[in-house]
């Protein structure tokens, strides 16, 4: 019994002991900052593992909803947290004002089962002018107007960014409040009208914002245009570095995927087809643009349009074919952009289409490289304007249709240097060069 006794002393001394030598341990444990731990560049703490998350859908999700409404919650509360993700569920979402994105947040559907669609819009003339500044409007028929809806206002003089874009706020009688002052003079006698038109995903300074997966469908027969200063079926405005990724954008009465005033923004694998005007617009001083890998088919107008400023961009792997004007069109200071191993097909008018501008305002030293541009109305690559430094190389440039064999490219009297490096043009007049020789 002593023995057994003193086994057992020694034995929870032991085990003591190694309790003990475990807490130290424990205690001693290292949780100072390894040598690669940095703080985010925007907030004072490093980066985090996990991040906010929520799921939004029809059924089975943390927020259940079937319109625009449960899925702003949804991003407006991860927004609240900082930034995350807010995945929707598959399904259809009636959209009657845009989807708002915020910054550092993620917006993700399921790949071609998640569809945002446009509800249908109202028209009315306003009876009253809008006046610059002004946060409220007053239409003549109200029906179908209501609180929360979006909703544009314009007139005859009032196109482009002077068109306001805004939500309904409140309404008394015939008028409507509405939460941003309109960016015109909106008069009566020239036509005044507001209708309940937006973007349906729309990014206003949403720095660091993504959107993933969506599908779009415009509803094009029953709303009225909105043109792509304002509104596209996925429109920015001033958000840098956003990313918009394998999104469908289909029927849209304006462009398909539009961004202004937007640097370092990368669209790829997206789908922009029948849209009204164009199908990808970067414009308005969109630095360093990155589109890749995106179709743009079947749009009113073009499939990509280098609005004013697009500098420094990269447009590669893309196809752009069967758009009612041109496949691409690059203008107002558009320089300095690489566009490489894109296909340019069947479009109405040229292939590649540079507009006519004056030395100061000509797209210089863009390069176009292993692309394919063929069987397209117009000549296959038109350039015109004052225009210097253009270089082409190791393009396929090809008119393969019994009939319409025209110009490869056309390089009109007023056009500077341009470098012509190992193309291979079959059309019925490869190179037609109308300046004078020095």
């Amino acid at each position: 019994m002593a023995r057994e006794l003193i086994s057992f002393i020694v034995f929870l001394n032991i085990t003591l002991a190694i309790s003990v030598s475990l807490t130290a341990a424990e205690a001693r444990r290292d949780f100072s900052p390894q040598p690669e731990e940095q703080q985010l560049p925007t907030a004072m703490h490093s980066a985090m593992d996990r991040l906010p998350r929520i799921t939004v859908g029809r059924e089975n999700a943390d927020l259940i909803g079937v319109d625009n409404r449960v899925l702003q919650a949804a991003v407006d509360y991860i927004a609240g947290l900082g930034g995350g993700l807010v995945e929707i569920g598959a399904g259809e979402y009636l959209m009657r004002d845009s989807l708002h994105l915020r910054p550092n947040v993620t917006v993700r559907g399921v790949k071609g089962q998640t569809v945002l669609r446009k509800a249908p819009a109202v028209v009315s003339a306003l009876v009253l002018d809008g006046d610059f500044g002004e946060q409220q409007i007053t239409v003549e028929a109200p029906e179908g107007f209501a609180v929360g809806y979006g909703v544009a206002v314009w007139d005859d003089r009032a196109g482009g960014f002077h068109t306001t874009v805004a939500r309904i706020t409140g309404q008394k009688g015939h008028t409507f409040a509405i939460d941003k002052p309109l960016m015109a003079d909106c008069m009566v006698g020239n036509y005044a009208r507001a209708a309940t038109v937006f973007p349906v995903v729309s990014g206003y300074h949403a720095l660091g914002a993504r959107i993933e997966d969506v599908t779009i469908d415009g509803n094009k027969a029953k709303n009225a245009a909105l043109n792509g200063c304002r509104g596209a079926g996925i429109f920015l405005y001033g958000s840098h570095g956003m990313v918009i990724q394998g999104c469908t954008i289909r029927g849209y009465h304006g462009d398909g995927i539009s961004f202004q005033q937007s640097n370092d923004v990368t669209v790829s694998d997206c789908l922009s087809e029948d849209n009204a005007d164009l199908g990808l617009h970067p414009g308005s001083g969109s630095q360093r643009p990155t589109v890749r890998r995106c179709i743009a088919r079947r749009n009113g107008t073009d499939g990509l349009f280098l609005c004013w400023r697009v500098r420094h961009g990269l447009f590669e792997d893309n196809v752009l074919e069967d758009n009612g004007r041109f496949g691409i069109s690059i203008g107002h200071k558009d320089s300095d952009n690489l566009l490489r191993r894109n296909v340019v097909r069947a479009n109405k008018e040229h292939g590649v289409f540079f507009r006519n501008e004056s030395p100061g305002m000509a797209p210089h030293r863009n390069r176009l490289e292993e692309n394919t541009i063929e069987n397209n109305g117009g000549a296959e690559i038109r350039i015109r304007g004052e225009v210097n430094d253009l270089v082409f190389r190791n393009n396929v440039i090809c008119d393969d249709r019994p009939q319409d064999r025209n110009v490869g490219i056309q390089i009109d009297e007023t056009v500077g240097p341009v470098v012509l490096e190992n193309n291979k043009i079959e059309t019925q007049t490869p190179i037609e060069d109308r300046r004078v020789p020095k």
